[in-house]
C-alpha cells in the first residue's frame, strides 16, 4: 500500500499509522521534545546523516546528534515535511520524504532542502523507526 501526504480522503491502515508517527516525530522536533523524538525508535536504531558522524548506531548515539541540529536552528526549529510517500508491507515499511529546515549562523540563515528515508519494522504490533537516512544533493 502506498500513501502520499497530499492524498485526499481518510488515511487509515498501516500507511496511515506510519504517517501519523512521522508527523508526530516532526512536531516533536519543532518543540525540541527529545522524549517525543525518540518515542518510537528502536534501541538499536541506525541513522546515516549529513554532518559527522555520518553513522550513529543506537538510540543514545542518535540522541547525541540533536544538540548540533538545535544549535544551528532558529527557535523554534523549522522542520517541514514537503512531500511524503509511504510503502507498507505486513512487517516492514519505508517512507521517503523531501524535507526543509532552516540553518542559522551568527550572520545569516539559509534554507536547507534535504531527502529523508525512514525504515520501519512492526514489533509487537507497533511500527518502530529502525533507520533514518538524511542526504542533500551533491553540489558541483
Amino acid at each position: 500500500m502506498e500513501e502520499t501526504m497530499n492524498a485526499s480522503g481518510p488515511q487509515t491502515g498501516d500507511a496511515g499509522q506510519i504517517r501519523a508517527l512521522i508527523e508526530q516525530w516532526a512536531e516533536a522536533v519543532r518543540r525540541k521534545d527529545m522524549d517525543g523524538i525518540l518515542r518510537h525508535h528502536a534501541p538499536d536504531f541506525i541513522m546515516f546523516d549529513v554532518p559527522p558522524p555520518l553513522q550513529s548506531k543506537g538510540i543514545e548515539a542518535y540522541r547525541d546528534t540533536w544538540p548540533l541540529f538545535f544549535g544551528a536552528s532558529p527557535n523554534p526549529p523549522v522542520f517541514d515535511i514537503v512531500d511524503l510517500k509511504i510503502r507498507a508491507g505486513a512487517e516492514v515499511a519505508f517512507a521517503v520524504a523531501l524535507m526543509r529546515c532552516v540553518l542559522v549562523t551568527q550572520t545569516e540563515s539559509s534554507d536547507l532542502d534535504f531527502r529523508l528515508t525512514i525504515c520501519f519494522e512492526k514489533i509487537a504490533g507497533q511500527w518502530t523507526f529502525m533507520h533514518e537516512h538524511h542526504s542533500v544533493p551533491a553540489i558541483d
